[in-house]
């Protein structure tokens, strides 16, 4: 069953096109990885279908209603958490204060506090540690432990690795693959286009705003993304043509 819609997406950062016509469904439990270069248009596209950014174009269905003209709290309460880059929390509250924040969702479900330290488990002793002395895995944890605590259907995971080291990255992960069996759907942005492939059921390559290539990763080879990523695939579909 389709969760989300979104519907030939257009979105802008003053005169810079950072979305162009981008279509795509995401079906309930489903995991979606979004990847492309930088600047491709990932993070504008996720804060868009949360609400952070407006969109100047088209329109995002959730659940069969369209939810382009509501606030990003309205869309928190219906479902969706977005967990954004460079994580945001509050550096001067404590763990646990960065967590029960995302409660004015007003969502039940259950994704409590004893369970997101249950699913984190690294950040049950430092519940009561400041946000700001966390470690970058601890910070990504916490980020992402908030957006649990509104009871998503959908969670948008915006560079869960970007910064962390190897060993980090992996234990970041296995708490990941513990959300995915939870049944919530997932979009995550990933520049690790190895582990992005293994993690999702499905990719989508984003170059200079629009969808490049998309399918299921088990019939995507790396090649297939990698031409999409750089814009070869462009390139030599150009060149036959010609």
């Amino acid at each position: 069953m389709t969760l989300l819609s979104v519907e030939r997406l257009e979105a802008r950062h003053g005169l810079l096109h950072a979305v162009r016509g981008v279509s795509f469904a995401v079906e309930k439990g489903e995991t979606i990885a979004l990847v492309g270069a930088n600047g491709a248009g990932k993070t504008t596209l996720l804060r868009t279908i949360a609400g952070a950014h407006r969109l100047s174009g088209g329109r995002i269905v959730f659940k069969g209603v369209d939810i382009s003209p509501r606030s990003p709290h309205a869309r928190a309460a219906m479902g969706i958490a977005l967990a954004p880059e460079g994580r945001r929390l509050f550096t001067r509250m404590t763990v646990e204060e960065n967590l029960l924040l995302a409660r004015s969702a007003r969502r039940d479900g259950p994704w409590t506090l004893d369970a997101v330290m249950a699913a984190f488990p690294n950040l049950k002793a430092r519940r009561r540690s400041l946000a700001g002395a966390l470690s970058g895995g601890e910070q990504q944890a916490t980020a992402i432990g908030r957006a649990l605590m509104t009871n998503p259907e959908i969670i948008l995971l915006d560079e869960v690795s970007l910064g962390l080291a190897p060993l980090v990255v992996d234990r970041v992960y296995a708490q990941l693959q513990a959300l995915k069996a939870s049944g919530v759907a997932i979009v995550l942005v990933e520049q690790d286009l190895k582990r992005a492939m293994a993690f999702a059921s499905r990719a989508i390559c984003m170059l200079e705003g629009a969808v490049a290539i998309e399918g299921p990763t088990g019939a995507l080879t790396r090649e297939d993304v990698t031409q999409a990523y750089f814009g070869l695939r462009r390139s030599a579909e150009h060149g036959a043509r010609a």
